[in-house]
């Protein structure tokens, strides 16, 4: 009976160890995967857009907004980090070239699905200070940032997106 034993206990190490490298294995590639919406590409003319105004496409049937941000909305997005949620978009969903302070491509160009992350209400723009879900009051700054005191749990969502001249953006493919 010994012997039955061990090829068992063999058997299922090796089923074990099987399981836990394609456990791993997805949990790498899932971590390290391109996770913006893409598909259905849509060219966006820039040309007539002037800085502060948000543009808002449909696109994939959700609202995705554009903006033009100024110099001086740019850098205050520095000023409040203490106070956001995921300020270095850590947990967000957002192509790999918009992780960082502006969450965009180009500074002055933001891109983002506009859907709140906690019900799926769609914000509204207050000006400077950023855009405020009107159902359960989450704030976002202009980056798409989500602030600690509201229940929105993440992040607006940035898609796949890139320049094809210096102002015509395609909406839903990666360059």
């Amino acid at each position: 009976m010994a012997p039955v034993r061990v090829k068992r206990r063999g058997l299922l190490l090796g089923a074990g160890a099987g399981a836990a490298a394609a456990g791993l294995a997805y949990w790498w590639k899932a971590k390290h995967a391109d996770n913006a919406p893409q598909g259905s590409p849509l060219a966006v003319d820039l040309q007539d857009l002037p800085a502060g105004k948000l543009l808002t496409l449909n696109w994939q049937d959700k609202p995705v907004w554009v903006m033009r941000r100024s110099p001086a909305e740019i850098a205050a997005l520095a000023d409040h980090e203490e106070l956001l949620l995921d300020a270095d978009s850590r947990q967000s969903v957002q192509p790999p070239a918009c992780r960082n302070r502006h969450r965009s491509l180009r500074p002055d160009i933001f891109v983002a699905v506009g859907l709140c992350t906690h019900l799926g209400c769609t914000p509204q723009l207050r000006g400077a200070e950023g855009f405020t879900c009107p159902c359960h009051a989450s704030h976002y700054d202009l980056a798409g940032r989500v602030f600690k005191v509201g229940p929105a749990p993440a992040n607006l969502v940035i898609p796949a997106y890139h320049f094809a001249s210096e102002n015509r953006l395609v909406l839903g493919a990666s360059a």
